[in-house]
């Protein structure tokens, strides 16, 4: 395994987790600490976001250029994150178990579809 995969290993874990831990304090009313799971989970995205730029470094790759292709690909990405999100908190939290999942399908498939969009089709 070479340094600069180790390296995103490590940072992407410890970013998951923090990102994962504000997200459990967000979600579950009996833990009482909204404010603190939000400022956790931006660390954690933070965090997530550092390691690609470290990444990137060590690999010696050229910084990401900010194209319409990358920015739409990064809105279609957001979406596709927040509906299944949203459609998780629809059956676990809200008990809509039906909309929830409908809403947990139309995210994935928001998701999936990125890789044909960015690799295109062959």
């Amino acid at each position: 395994m070479k340094k600069s995969s180790f390296v995103a290993m490590i940072l992407g874990m410890i970013g998951g987790l923090f990102s994962a831990l504000g997200m459990c304090m967000c979600l579950l009313p009996q833990w009482n600490a909204f404010r603190p799971g939000v400022v956790l989970g931006c660390v954690g995205v933070v965090i997530l976001l550092a390691t690609v730029v470290v990444w990137r470094k060590m690999e010696r790759k050229d910084p990401i250029h900010l194209s319409s292709k990358t920015f739409i690909s990064i809105i279609l990405g957001v979406i596709g994150i927040l509906a299944l999100g949203v459609g998780m908190c629809l059956v676990m939290v809200w008990d809509k178990l039906v909309f929830g999942i409908i809403v947990g399908i139309i995210g994935i498939v928001l998701l999936v579809s990125l890789i044909p969009f960015i690799k295109g089709l062959q």
